[in-house]
């Protein structure tokens, strides 16, 4: 026997679960009577009625009910094959929110190493920092230092803790150059001073917007800029800029911020994992040369 139509069999299953041809024509956002002539055609198509017309209120005859076993499972199964088809065939997209110094000068430089063991995946970036709203950024991922309250709402995963250290072209002290401060941490310096304790008594300052302009005007010569060690540590390893009086922990820390727990499965998790592993080989870099 030849199958009926596709459509008049789509028809009939969302009739037949709503148990009413108002109801399928709203959620279809069709006419009733579009309901009507499509459920007609199938009925004609096999011969047998499959609804019970009582006044406005309609009732699956077995003959109908057995139908519905049928297409129940079979748009269900239809419209997971679909799903699995569309995901299958679009690459996995990861979205980072990350500050845009350790983006510029860290972050990027290491990507190639990521796509070149995870081809399949693409990163998209996003330079930003502070405070993360991710039903409006639509972001999966924020690198994010914990000098903001972020709620528990947001899940975090502590990635390594901040050190901070002294950065200039001069192998020696540079403490008598000027002192490169960013507006983004305007106490930096302040704290370094407490934990390293170096007097900066008298010391020049001299202020950029960003940490990536101290640490431009660092390698210009203009002074010694305090940076992170995400933000020097491939000036460090080039020679480019010295560090004579190494990097110390300033009390804060890096965390991974998700709107929720990441799946093992998915890409973001798979690029947590390698973000993690990176970090830690600059990690060891800086606290064993």
């Amino acid at each position: 026997m030849k199958l009926p139509p596709l459509s008049t069999l789509r028809f009939f299953d969302i009739a037949a679960k709503a148990g009413s041809f108002v109801k399928a024509a709203q959620e279809l956002n069709v006419t009733h009577s579009a309901i009507s002539r499509q459920i007609r055609l199938l009925e004609e198509h096999l011969g047998v009625e499959l609804f019970e017309r009582r006044n406005r209120a309609v009732f699956l005859t077995p003959e109908g009910q057995l139908l519905l076993q049928t297409t129940r499972g079979m748009f269900e199964q239809l419209s997971a094959a679909v799903e699995q088809i569309k995901t299958n065939s679009t690459p996995d997209v990861v979205s980072l929110s990350c500050e845009p110094t350790i983006a510029m000068k860290w972050l990027i430089p290491r990507l190639t190493d990521f796509y070149q063991r995870y081809p399949h995946i693409t990163v998209h970036l996003v330079a930003a920092g502070g405070a993360i709203d991710f039903a409006k950024t639509h972001v999966d991922l924020a690198l994010r230092r914990n000098d903001f309250s972020w709620g528990g709402q947001i899940h975090a995963m502590k990635v390594c803790s901040e050190q901070m250290g002294a950065v200039s072209l001069r192998s020696g002290s540079s403490m008598a150059l000027p002192l490169l401060t960013s507006a983004s941490r305007p106490d930096a310096w302040r704290t370094w001073q407490q934990k390293c304790g170096i007097d900066l008594t008298g010391c020049k300052y001299v202020a950029y917007e960003h940490f990536y302009l101290c640490i431009q005007a660092a390698l210009a010569g203009q002074g010694t800029a305090l940076a992170s060690f995400l933000m020097v540590i491939d000036e460090i390893q080039s020679g480019q800029l010295q560090s004579s009086d190494g990097f110390i922990p300033d009390g804060s820390a890096y965390y991974l911020l998700s709107p929720k727990p990441l799946d093992s499965h998915h890409a973001a998790a798979i690029f947590a994992n390698w973000l993690i592993e990176q970090i830690n080989i600059s990690i060891d870099y800086i606290n064993n040369r």
